[in-house]
């Protein structure tokens, strides 16, 4: 043996490619992209059009400076959604990034190439948990309907406001005709009014005024409909996709959708119960100083999760003979109803999560 030692490897052996961090900040019309190395410094940043040929540009980019296997991207949900489905079809672990807080941006500057390496960073330090939806499947249909049906409840309500205001400063005669009917009559009615229906010679505010409850009651009824074809089209997708949802009480259709959403169509992303509790905001939160020890309800999450949690939790302790039990146990332990309620929306996230999750071994979600 020599003293010196022999390199074993070959000459002609490929070269062992670094790994890189991929982080991108997301826009309407352009995403800006860095790597980084596992070391932190920065392999490159590039901008590359929001297209199906940008997103094939960006990753062969981001391919020449490093093994891509993760990557942090900016509002996934949004502007980052066609990017974060296509990154997870290559087999690349796609993480949501927030983006920097004020302090950081004061310090650092704020700028597209600066988002996108803190994007990358983050996942790099592990301050990026939270596993990308994929939006491939029936939830995000689900997700697409129930953003149609928010939007017409909300049109639906202000219509329906704007017509008793109008009501409210119509003419004596036609408002106290109008004022005795239940909403439904009432825009029934409304909707049939015409030029002929004032009293006497009309002048042009009568006019005026049947013809914009005319106008507001007809889209009433347009947004109803369309309201209760999504409903059903939500409940069909709740029927097919995850039935078992629908078994326990308390659990609609609308909260079934709502939790199944926060989900999203690969709930593997949750690896455990407690962190589908903290994205819904159920998870306990210390709140402690001195020898005051307590927690609190958490104020993050999804809040729209949050709120069906709620629903459900309000139902079982109207209907659920379980849940009436628990809350008097736990009332007679001296713990308040705050308490109470937070204990209930956990264990109710808990069931829901399990429910999804038994199941999704099969091609469900």
């Amino acid at each position: 043996m020599t003293t010196r030692q022999r390199d074993t490897s070959s000459s002609t052996d490929p070269p062992v490619r670094r790994e890189g961090v991929l982080g991108v900040d997301t826009h309407g019309e352009v995403h800006v992209a860095a790597v980084i190395s596992p070391l932190g410094k920065v392999l490159g940043t590039e901008s590359f059009p929001a297209t199906t040929a940008g997103y094939r540009q960006l990753l062969v980019w981001a391919r020449k400076r490093g093994t891509v296997r993760r990557a942090g991207v900016e509002g996934t949900g949004t502007f980052g959604a066609g990017l974060s489905r296509y990154l997870l079809a290559q087999q690349i672990q796609v993480f949501e990034v927030n983006r920097p807080d004020r302090s950081a941006r004061r310090l650092l500057g704020k700028s597209d190439p600066l988002d996108a390496q803190a994007a990358a960073r983050a996942v790099l330090s592990g301050r990026a948990r939270a596993r990308a939806k994929s939006g491939d499947g029936p939830v995000h249909s689900a997700r697409i309907y129930k953003l149609a049906k928010d939007s017409a409840v909300k049109a639906r309500t202000q219509a329906i406001n704007q017509l008793k205001s109008v009501l409210v400063i119509a003419d004596p005669a036609l408002r106290e005709r109008l004022t005795s009917l239940g909403n439904a009559e009432l825009f029934r009615t409304c909707a049939r009014l015409g030029p002929s229906d004032g009293e006497g010679d009309e002048d042009a505010v009568t006019q005026a005024t049947n013809m914009v409850l005319s106008m507001l009651a007809q889209r009433i009824e347009q947004l109803t409909a369309q309201i209760n074809e999504l409903n059903q089209r939500l409940t069909q997708l709740v029927e097919q996709h995850a039935p078992q949802l629908l078994v326990p009480v308390g659990i609609g259709p609308d909260s079934a959708v709502t939790l199944l959403i926060t989900m999203g169509d690969n709930p593997e992303r949750l690896n455990t119960e407690a962190s589908f509790a903290a994205l819904c905001g159920v998870s306990p939160v210390e709140y402690s100083s001195g020898r005051r020890s307590t927690r609190r309800l958490n104020y993050g999450g999804d809040r729209q999760a949050n709120a069906a949690l709620h629903r459900i939790v309000f139902t079982r302790l109207r209907h659920d003979p379980r849940t009436q039990a628990y809350y008097e146990r736990r009332t007679q332990e001296g713990k308040t109803r705050r308490e109470i309620i937070r204990c209930l929306k956990r264990y109710a996230a808990r069931e829901v999560f399990n429910l999804v999750r038994t199941v999704s071994s099969v091609p469900l979600l």
